[in-house]
């Protein structure tokens, strides 16, 4: 007999929470071009579930799936609440974000700083974990300020993984909390993504993925063979087409890879649907697709169509139409005239 095929782990690809643009309709739209690859929420924090609208920060579309839940907290008994409600409401998988290095999330006391309390992380994570069974994982860098030493991420990596913890999506780079602003912290730290890697070695049971500055499917697969998973953050934004190879390549699903076209027509059909539901105007879902054309001749002028302010009134389909004709005249001319 033949052995089984040994299972794709959940983690093996995934798209990095963003604030501002990882939305539910930004993952709807990647859904369209991946049906494996785990997509993640903004960080939502839990004092959104004490003092904001609850639907407001839970809701997506059950087309999501896989979908994780990325919570910014420190307090156990808020973790375990929100939580609760995320798996409630159908999420995947509940995230705890440990590596945001932001001036409110550094007075909030959770974020990045968290990695200099070990503990506070393992009780949040075990009281997540004693309300939930969905899988409760957490996302952080591999050190803080000028803290470069291996041991410290791997003792906070052993400490969390005692409460139970069993997956760590690793962002190879320190967070500076002094300093640098949360671009410059996605920037300036140098990676390292050999932290990452030893983090597998050093804990061989556990389920590690690595994020940060990865662009290429080449990248992806040279770190595959290191650990278990990686995220890819601004690259799946800017140039989404990409997540249209991944399922072939990394998932061994080799289904029909939708048009831009085709992905373009769902995605007017959904603002369609959205503003019929709720009343959602188009261009806030818009946004989120202007890198679909990324690099090809006439994508700078069907991106201008979808962007300009002038057309908000008009209905989507309309707006769709402009863009296509904009793609068509951009596409005919020589392509130096057209830069992506």
């Amino acid at each position: 007999m033949s052995e089984a095929p040994t299972p794709v782990s959940p983690w093996r690809l995934s798209v990095a929470p963003m604030m501002d643009w990882t939305d539910r309709h930004c993952r709807f739209f990647h859904r369209l071009l991946t049906r494996h690859t785990l997509l993640y929420t903004e960080m939502v924090t839990t004092g959104a579930f004490t003092h904001g609208d609850v639907q407001r920060h839970l809701r997506f579309n059950t087309e999501e799936h896989p979908v994780a839940l990325q919570l910014g907290g420190s307090d156990p008994h808020d973790l375990a609440h929100a939580a609760r409600l995320g798996a409630q409401w159908g999420y995947n998988e509940i995230n705890l974000n440990c590596g945001c290095p932001s001036d409110r999330v550094q007075r909030g006391a959770f974020g990045a700083c968290l990695m200099n309390e070990p503990k506070t992380v393992a009780n949040g994570v075990k009281a997540m974990r004693d309300v939930v069974d969905v899988p409760v994982t957490v996302k952080h860098r591999i050190g803080i300020d000028r803290i470069e030493s291996h041991g410290f991420v791997r003792d906070f990596v052993g400490t969390v993984a005692e409460a139970g913890c069993e997956v760590f999506i690793v962002h190879a780079r320190n967070a500076w909390l002094d300093g640098l602003s949360p671009k410059e912290n996605r920037e300036i730290p140098p990676l390292r993504y050999e932290m990452a890697h030893q983090l597998k070695r050093d804990f061989p049971s556990l389920t590690i993925a690595v994020n940060g500055g990865i662009k290429t499917t080449e990248q992806i697969a040279e770190h595959l063979q290191q650990v278990d998973g990686v995220m890819v953050g601004r690259e799946a934004y800017y140039n989404p087409w990409t997540l249209s190879t991944w399922d072939a390549t990394f998932f061994d699903d080799h289904q029909p890879v939708p048009s831009r076209e085709s992905v373009e027509d769902t995605m007017v059909n959904y603002m369609e649907r959205a503003h019929a539901e709720d009343g959602c105007p188009w261009y806030p879902i818009a946004r989120h697709m202007l890198g679909l054309h990324h690099g090809q001749r006439g994508g700078r002028l069907w991106r201008q169509v979808w962007s300009d302010h002038r057309l908000k009134p008009l209905p989507p389909r309309e707006v769709w139409a402009l863009a296509r004709a904009a793609l068509a005249r951009g596409a005919a001319v020589p392509e130096s005239v057209d830069t992506p």
